[in-house]
């Protein structure tokens, strides 16, 4: 059977990170005295009133090809804070989205939103060069990960300081995330395994996220009805990258997202019901497995 798309990225996710442990010790890269010292919550800025957005640099994807020519990081994300982010992803797996830790760091330079480090992460030695880069949240994939190397590798990234973004896709993946008490889950509706996207998948799975936890929508966000539908039903946050880094205004593509203008952006649309998590109360950070 041949590989899915996730377990080639995860076999050469490996081997640059086992290349870069050679290049650059873990004890010289926590020696090297560019880690900022203030610490952005990544949580606080998706839990407050109304839905946030999450506005993603992504230069590239497996499936899309390339989103945007000769991206800038530091006009785009200027355009994402004028446009009403509340967060930062930056993209930085290399291989097959020609993401850099460089574009971290370029953005932590010019930007003071909180800043989840999107990327495969399968070692401790990534969380070091997400703090090191200046990186606010790590995002760890349950479908990337046996249970014992994701409950250590996510207390790993707390006591780092970081914020840590669980992602599921499906029940089995969720069950994993909610056994080990994570406060942040984000449901993608892209399947990793062929990067298709469902939608629907957010909704599907939402009655069974905790009360208490804040929740993500990732993939596929596109409309302004698609979010109002979201925080309807108690989702906290979306993540949007594509979308914004197709548009020829990025800024006035996330205004119209969240104001609720421009209802379609890119031809994609939702339209299952499901129960609402609405009004539940977010609890503060809680002792756990994670």
């Amino acid at each position: 059977m041949s590989p899915t798309v996730l377990e080639r990225i995860l076999r050469v996710t490996r081997e640059e990170v086992a290349r870069r442990k050679r290049e650059l010790p873990i004890d010289q890269l926590e020696s090297g005295g560019e880690a900022p010292t203030v610490r952005r919550s990544f949580h606080a800025a998706l839990t407050g009133p109304g839905i946030s957005v999450i506005a993603e640099f992504k230069r590239r994807s497996p499936s899309g090809g390339t989103l945007r020519e000769r991206p800038d990081v530091v006009d785009l994300i200027g355009a994402y804070k004028r446009g009403g982010a509340a967060a930062l992803s930056i993209l930085t797996e290399g291989p097959h989205f020609d993401g850099s830790l460089e574009d971290l760091r370029e953005a932590r330079a010019a930007c003071a939103l909180p800043i989840l480090r999107k990327d495969f992460i399968v070692d401790p030695y990534q969380l070091h060069e997400a703090r090191a880069a200046g990186a606010d949240a790590v995002l760890l994939i349950v479908a990337a990960l046996d249970q014992p190397t994701l409950l250590d590798l996510h207390q790993q990234g707390r006591e780092l300081g970081l914020d840590v973004l669980v992602e599921v896709h499906d029940r089995a993946e969720l069950a994993r995330a909610n056994e080990g008490g994570a406060r942040l889950i984000g449901i993608n509706n892209r399947d990793l395994r062929d990067f298709s996207i469902d939608v629907e998948r957010t909704f599907a799975l939402l009655e069974e996220v905790p009360g208490g936890v804040a929740v993500v929508s990732e993939s596929g966000i596109a409309t302004a009805a698609q979010l109002r539908r979201l925080e309807e039903q108690g989702v906290q946050a979306v993540l949007v990258g594509e979308t914004l880094m197709r548009s020829p205004d990025p800024e006035v593509a996330l205004r119209e997202l969240l104001s609720g203008g421009g209802e379609l952006l890119s031809g994609e649309s939702s339209t299952a019901e499901s129960p609402s998590r609405a009004g539940a109360d977010l609890a503060p950070e809680r002792s756990g497995k994670f």
